[in-house]
């Protein structure tokens, strides 16, 4: 059985139902992702875990429509203010990484040949709605599309030793809301095309 989260149905409208296939709305955000997803796989048994849904494209790394498979996720403007090092009691870390399994990236290679390339995400508890914002984010972190789930259902699954993988359409620019482009259904379109494919190679 393959669970696929999303943060809302609507992000997946044009999936086809699919049998061994657990479609999970886990809410807006990166807490109400990471409190669902683990709540789910603490009650049954998954194969593996697609994360799934829209997201908006640093200019330059995607267009609107298309659909990328994300290889790392990093938790935005966690720690430290202005990303210095965090000294904490006992030599205790933060976690603002999670990677997608390399073995389900594996299964997937053929698809970056046929247009699904490999991208990297960011993960934020607001909608970016600046250029300056958007620029920022940018330089630090060197991602390549915005998100407010990917890194909490990629950690989730980290932790219950379930692999692990994301899938994102397009659905808008990052920055200024006025130039963003806004456009839901494209993005779930290329949601659905890219999941299906993605599926097919992994359950």
């Amino acid at each position: 059985m393959i669970l696929v989260v999303c943060a809302l149905l609507p992000e997946l409208r044009y999936l086809s139902e699919r049998t061994g296939v657990t479609i999970l709305e886990a809410g807006v955000g990166p807490v109400e992702a990471a409190i669902a997803t683990a709540n789910a796989l603490g009650r049954h048994h998954y194969a593996a875990v697609v994360n799934a849904g829209i997201a908006g494209a640093f200019r330059g790394s995607a267009r609107i429509g298309d659909a990328v498979l994300v290889a790392d996720e990093t938790l935005a403007d966690f720690g430290l203010e202005g990303g210095a090092s965090l000294a904490l009691p006992g030599d205790a870390g933060l976690i603002e990484r999670a990677d997608a399994d390399a073995g389900l990236l594996a299964n997937c290679a053929a698809l970056e040949a046929a247009g699904l390339r490999l991208a990297r995400g960011l993960t934020v508890a607001q909608v970016t709605a600046t250029d300056a914002t958007a620029a920022r984010l940018r330089a630090r972190y060197g991602c390549d599309v915005e998100s407010m789930e990917g890194f909490s259902v990629l950690r989730a699954a980290a932790v219950a030793n379930v692999p692990a993988i994301e899938v994102r359409g397009i659905s808008n620019y990052v920055g200024d809301r006025a130039s963003s482009e806004w456009d839901f259904a494209n993005g779930a379109r290329a949601t659905a095309r890219a999941l299906e494919s993605v599926l097919d190679r992994i359950a």
